[in-house]
């Protein structure tokens, strides 16, 4: 009994862990004054040939210019296209429509 009960746990444990890392999210809630300076910036637009995807970082080519008071975030505007992003690692957290 106690093998069979050992087994079943064995054969949960590792759909039960895949479970909650699908759902686990890495939304990053942006404060509301960092949205609002980005998009009343009017910094020329670099063109970029790959699709801008978040979490994924964008070449150190691309000029990120600062958020005032807010060190964490950064923004470029790619292909018409306004980007936040981690100043520190150039990945995109959000592309603001």
């Amino acid at each position: 009994m106690r093998n069979t009960a050992l087994a079943a746990l064995a054969i949960s444990l590792p759909i039960a862990v895949s479970a909650l890392a699908q759902t686990t999210s890495t939304t990053v809630v942006l404060p509301g004054e960092v949205r609002t300076y980005v998009l009343e910036q009017k910094n020329p637009s670099v063109a970029y040939e790959r699709e801008i995807v978040i979490g994924e970082p964008l070449p150190e080519t691309v000029k990120i210019y600062p958020v005032p008071d807010q060190p964490k975030y950064g923004y470029a505007i790619v292909n018409e296209r306004r980007v936040i992003i981690d100043p520190n690692t150039h990945t995109v957290i959000e592309v603001l429509e």
